[in-house]
């Protein structure tokens, strides 16, 4: 069902119509979900010519750390450790030499003992029904995914667990593109699950600091439409500030159990994002006293500095610009030729909140054919 034909969404796709845009203004989603939910209601097609959507940095999977998808990698294979991890991590590429397993779904396929799990309570359930093994918990996640991961380690991990945390904080790396030169976008929908943990006021900074409108949004086209009609308005009007379009989910302070978890837990830490590079204070680790469930101490975990590439993007792709806002994926020249769902040559391809997988999954098949104009589809 498109845009169009959803009752709740066409009065607000109409107010939008009716907005006088002058000039081109350029709105980003920051999160994934949100992405998934413009592509397949195709939102870009049905708005004015003058409004451009352009996703953000809120694909967990596409920022992990390569170095931790090598560590988990060599884990599994050197360690003779069980591995688990959330599925979709499982297909995102290291940089190794050629022949090697480069994901934990080829390093499955060479012997080792890889698991996709769905929520942390089932590595728990792995780790107890193995208490002569060692089990791993590969956990990369914004705050949505992490909280849970706070609350295991709350509740106390089997001696036989440890964790593999990457962690991130969505916030930061926004606050890093508006410390930029140019921000590159005019406007800011905010993701309403992160909302829902940390409270809306997070991203207050963003209209206070900087001058630039904000909503928090659902994931409904409703929401996402009430969410883009408050910023254009606030655009227009020179009036900037943070409207809250989720109010029944995302409340001020956000969830307490679920923050208090997180500060019991684990410290905000700076924190490495894959092609990007350091984000000050965008990280989460465990704190001290949960050392001996950090499977980087627990098995010795150095970075490899001999290895090539550590820490980049794989050759050619151009995954990092997408996760930053600074292109749109067909405008990857990989992008439906050497980079397809089948064969990811990035993450951005991989997870299901990457911008590039979920634009092949709307119908985008092809790179642009000129990577310099603005989406419409």
């Amino acid at each position: 069902m498109t845009a169009e034909s959803k009752p709740g969404a066409k009065p607000w796709l109409d107010r939008i119509r009716n907005l006088k845009l002058d000039a081109p203004i350029r709105v980003m989603n920051v999160c994934g979900g949100h992405e998934r939910s413009i592509s397949m209601a195709g939102l870009r097609g049905a708005l004015p010519e003058q409004i451009e959507l352009i996703p953000g940095p809120g694909c967990p999977v596409c920022v992990c750390p390569e170095e931790d998808v090598f560590a988990a990698i060599e884990l599994a294979l050197k360690q003779g450790v069980i591995l688990v991890a959330f599925g979709d991590m499982l297909r995102v590429p290291a940089n190794v030499p050629k022949g090697q397993p480069r994901s934990l779904e080829q390093a499955r396929a060479a012997g080792a003992d890889v698991r996709p799990i769905a929520s942390p309570r089932e590595a728990a359930k792995i780790a107890l029904a193995h208490p002569d093994r060692e089990i791993v918990f590969f956990a990369a996640g914004f705050e949505t995914t992490t909280a849970p991961v706070a609350g295991l380690a709350a509740e106390g991990l089997p001696s036989n667990l440890s964790i593999l945390l990457s962690g991130r904080l969505t916030w930061p790396a926004v606050a890093m593109l508006l410390q930029s030169e140019k921000a590159g976008f005019d406007a800011l929908i905010a993701p309403g699950h992160v909302s829902t943990i940390m409270g809306p006021e997070e991203w207050r900074f963003v209209p206070e600091k900087h001058r630039i409108p904000a909503a928090v949004s659902g994931f409904e086209t409703e929401s996402l439409l009430a969410a883009l009609y408050s910023v254009l308005r606030q655009h227009l009007e020179g009036r900037p500030f943070l409207d809250n379009c989720y109010p029944k989910v995302a409340r001020p302070g956000g969830n307490p159990t679920a923050r208090r978890l997180l500060e019991e837990t684990l410290d905000v830490v700076d924190a490495n994002w894959r092609g990007i590079g350091i984000i000050p204070r965008s990280g989460f680790a465990l704190k001290p006293e949960f050392a001996r469930s950090d499977a980087a101490r627990r098995f010795g975990l150095h970075a490899d500095a001999t290895r090539k590439r550590a820490g980049e993007m794989p050759p050619g792709c151009d995954c990092a610009r997408v996760v930053l806002g600074k292109i749109y994926p067909n405008q990857c020249v990989l992008f439906g030729k050497a980079c397809t769902p089948r064969n990811p040559i990035g993450p951005c391809m991989v997870s299901d909140e990457g911008a590039c997988r979920i634009w092949w999954s709307s119908g985008i098949r092809q790179a642009a054919a000129d990577e310099h104009a603005p989406a419409r589809y």
